[in-house]
């Protein structure tokens, strides 16, 4: 099994004010260049049979945090330990030769990973099978699509069980059904107790494949912890905007609560009601409830919408809407008012622990003039009185019909 140990990793990149700069300052040892931090003082372990995600907006560092980790660039100061093989999905194509065949450059690439070129071959039937590019594996790969490029560079990278995995957003270019198979494999791998560094914007990715999240923002690690936690944290600053403030509290189950927003509009109150119009927090699977959200305003404006979302106890999404989408407009409020507003729907959801986030914003999504995001705004449950016995997150009772 695997291991990674990122020990204070610090990027600089050097500046020169002019093309003749650096030959200046070699000849002359005087310094011209400025140093642009990429990344400052990264440190954490991924250990043995650990998935670890990586987070963060474009420009981050996470992309250099990757090289630095697979050698292909040296880090200004600190170090990174791993133990194990490692496979590593960065670029697309892994550097394949556009004038050469899938099938040659799967040998160069496996070769590059570690494998002798009998072991290669041995593979190829699987790397073909699992690529599904069919008669192009003998093609050049200037022929390939950036998808099929993506098929036999994961297929040549997974081919043999690694101790360590990363994988960079590449995948994020296939089809949706090799995204599936692809997921499908990483999960086997990690039953199987393979190491996985994992860099992607999408937050189930993360949420269902990790046990933690790393967040990074400029270069720093700013958070570090469960997915879910992790993963809100994000959402909230991809939220913010000037004058607006992520806040973390932590609520009395022990979970971390992150709201962020500027202010002029607030959650007040937020209830799960049954058809009675009972405040609860465990419901029956298919039970028909209400939603009930009252919205405090704190400064004029001239639209309002209010939206929210159902994640399970992963935090992955479920369900969300908000009342653009529904065509409810919310205009010309005034500073003190109080916005009543329902939401009906029947729980056709899954057993299990269930949140569900609030955000007040404009136009469809929160990421215009946000004014309040909050995360495990409610808590509730959903659990089987009297249906029949199913799995899975849905409650979809199908009408069965049988002929012989």
């Amino acid at each position: 099994m695997g291991s990674l140990t990122v020990d204070g990793v610090s990027k600089a990149y050097k500046r020169y004010p002019g093309k003749w700069s650096r030959a200046r300052e070699w000849l002359t040892g005087k310094i011209t260049h400025e140093k642009t931090w990429v990344l400052r003082d990264i440190q954490f372990n991924v250990n043995p049979g650990e998935a670890v995600g990586i987070v963060g907006v474009n420009g981050a560092g996470k992309s250099t945090l990757l090289k630095i980790i697979t050698g292909t660039t040296q880090p200004t100061n600190g170090s990174v330990t791993i133990q194990g093989r490692v496979a590593a999905m960065l670029e697309l194509g892994m550097g394949f030769h556009p004038d050469f065949t899938g099938r040659q450059n799967a040998f160069m690439a496996g070769q590059l990973l570690g494998l002798h070129a009998d072991e290669v071959a041995a593979c190829m039937p699987e790397i073909e099978a699992f690529a599904e590019i069919g008669d192009y594996i003998d093609q050049p790969v200037r022929m390939y699509s950036s998808g099929m490029q993506v098929r036999l560079a994961f297929s040549v990278a997974t081919a043999v069980r690694p101790d360590v995995l990363i994988v960079d957003e590449a995948l994020s270019v296939g089809d949706a059904y090799f995204q599936h198979k692809s997921f499908s494999r990483i999960r086997e791998f990690r039953e199987q107790g393979t190491t996985l560094l994992i860099v992607s914007h999408d937050g189930g990715a993360i949420q269902s494949l990790c046990d933690r999240a790393v967040l990074l923002e400029s270069g720093f690690v700013i958070k570090d912890g469960p997915p879910a936690e992790v993963m809100d944290y994000y959402n909230a600053l991809i939220a913010e905007r000037e004058n607006a403030t992520v806040e973390v509290r932590r609520r009395d189950d022990g979970r971390a609560q992150t709201s962020s927003g500027t202010g002029e509009a607030r959650v007040e109150k937020i209830d799960l009601q049954n058809e009675r119009g009972d405040v609860v927090d465990h419901v029956n699977v298919g039970e028909p409830v209400r939603l009930q959200v009252e919205v405090r305003v704190h400064a004029d404006l001239p639209d309002l919408v209010l939206g929210y979302m159902i994640k399970d106890r992963l935090g992955q999404q479920v369900f969300g809407t908000n009342t653009y989408h529904l065509g409810v407009d919310l205009v010309d409020l005034k500073q003190g008012e109080l916005v009543n507003l329902s939401f009906s729907f029947p729980a056709n959801l899954g057993l299990g622990s269930y949140s569900i986030s609030t955000a007040l914003h404009v136009a469809d999504t929160h990421l215009a003039a946000n004014y309040e995001w909050r995360d495990l705004a409610l808590v509730f449950n959903v659990v089987n009185v009297n249906r029949a016995p199913f799995v899975g997150v849905s409650w979809m009772p199908p009408q069965v019909e049988c002929r012989r």
